[in-house]
């Protein structure tokens, strides 16, 4: 195994100069870090991350933690996140809690035993106070979904205004028969969706039984095909159906298809994210996309800039990206077709 003395004799130098030079220490100029960096490389050495964090050191590990790697925001959030903190000399880990309170605080005992540099956390609905304390120890940030206790750095969308548009739109088309199926509003973001979409049918004018509502869990696709047979039954079907997941969306539509249902002929559908598929679904989903890799790109940002910084220095940060409606064949007046569809 290859060691700093190797690197320093081949280099000759003195062994605490490479092992500051590798830790990038400001004592040491920019021309030998990269003559000590270079033979390093050249001669395969692997630095000993164990024994540092021994002496006090943290790693150069930050835990994404989220409930879902199956919905497409989160991996693709993971892959940007990955491409970013790479080009920073870090390495993202990945942790899963299926939006359960006791595996996300198993999840940060061992992070945090582990001394990952920091964490970015798509919080559970209720945090384990244990959680709470564990995080206030490390460099975090709060993704897509906020809770009070985990602090005031946070990146998300601006939730209401997108289902709000989302809603609007099918309200402008004149739908008065609309249904939203979103997640609980335990989840902050389940119930910011919520409000937008009965802001835009008070905005309407609507009464407020024009909008049926269907909340469960918005990582089940499963859920989303039940809860759109129940939809369907019935003289009151809606006519019109905004949704508020990525999974949600394509339990829906899997049940579409199955079923036969034409639309917007007979419903009108307004999805949630932009997926590669929906542009080519049917008539092209219309639906609300979302700013991932803006959001991902700021998430690192920060928190490099955070990891470079004095604990100090961390004062509270907010960053909320648009969603934006994108328009496509799913949508029409009720009982009419889309624009974009001939014959």
């Amino acid at each position: 195994m290859i060691t700093t003395r190797d690197i320093a004799e081949r280099l000759g130098v003195s062994v605490s100069t490479v092992g500051r030079a590798l830790a990038d220490d400001p004592r040491i100029s920019e021309e030998t870090k990269f003559r000590v960096r270079q033979a390093a490389s050249e001669m395969g050495y692997v630095g000993n991350r164990a024994a540092r964090m021994m002496r006090g050191a943290s790693s150069n590990v930050v835990a994404l933690v989220i409930p879902d790697i199956r919905n497409s925001f989160y991996s693709t959030i993971a892959h940007e996140l990955s491409k970013n903190m790479e080009a920073e000399g870090f390495q993202l880990m990945l942790s899963e809690t299926d939006d359960d309170r006791m595996v996300e605080l198993r999840h940060v005992r061992e992070l945090s035993a582990n001394r990952v540099a920091g964490i970015i956390i798509v919080p559970t609905a209720r945090p384990h106070g244990e959680s709470v304390k564990l995080l206030r120890t490390v460099p975090h940030l709060q993704l897509l979904r906020r809770h009070p206790s985990l602090g005031s750095q946070w990146f998300g969308v601006d939730d209401r205004e997108a289902l709000r548009q989302a809603t609007a739109h099918l309200v402008t088309l004149g739908h008065t028969r609309i249904a939203y199926l979103g997640g609980p509003v335990e989840l902050p973001t389940g119930a910011e969706r919520l409000e937008g979409f009965r802001s835009a049918l008070r905005e309407g004018g609507l009464p407020e039984d024009a909008g049926r509502t269907e909340l469960g869990p918005p990582s089940s696709v499963d859920h989303g095909r039940r809860a759109m047979r129940r939809l369907l039954r019935g003289p009151d079907a809606p006519t019109a159906l905004v949704l508020g997941s990525i999974q949600l969306t394509l339990g829906v539509l899997e049940e579409l298809s199955e079923q036969g249902v034409k639309v917007p002929g007979e419903l009108s559908v307004v999805g949630f994210g932009d997926e590669p598929g929906f542009s080519w679904w049917g008539p092209g989903l219309t639906t609300i996309g979302l700013p991932i890799q803006e959001m991902a790109t700021g998430c690192a940002l920060w928190l490099m800039r955070r990891l470079k910084t004095k604990p100090s220095n961390d004062g509270p940060y907010t960053s909320v990206s648009p969603g934006s409606l994108v328009l496509r064949g799913s949508t029409a007046p009720p009982g009419g077709r889309s624009p974009s569809v001939s014959g």
